[in-house]
């Protein structure tokens, strides 16, 4: 299994730098501090460190405090991050974890592009 920062052989994954002129806006929704919102604020707070410093802001959004602001952005499930901006709004659903695939959700970088036909993602 490659890891996080290699990408398996069978994909060619181009990095994108993000424009230094974006300023990036995340709201994270959680429920108290569970040991997933606990995770997805770490790791949330890493990401940004190491791909967007000093270009961000993060609001934290307890919703057993305050559940009315689920409706806004149309909370369904927690923890939730939504990109405010830049736009358009992007959701990504868990803790966070998986660093490749909120980057790609984020669009902080590109799918891999498969080297055989008919093989994705």
């Amino acid at each position: 299994m490659a890891g996080p920062d290699k990408p398996s052989a069978e994909a060619d994954v181009v990095e994108q730098a993000v424009p230094d002129a974006e300023y990036w806006n995340l709201r994270l929704y959680v429920a108290g501090k569970t040991a997933k919102s606990v995770k997805a604020m770490k790791n949330l707070q890493n990401l940004c460190e190491t791909h967007l410093a000093g270009r961000y802001t993060i609001e934290v959004i307890d919703l057993l405090e305050n559940p009315q602001l689920a409706a806004g952005d149309q909370i369904l499930a927690i923890p939730t991050l939504v990109r405010r901006l830049p736009e358009p709004i992007k959701k990504i659903i868990g803790d966070l974890s998986n660093t490749d695939r909120v980057l790609v959700g984020l669009d902080l970088r590109p799918l891999p592009v498969s080297r055989e036909a008919g093989h994705g993602f």
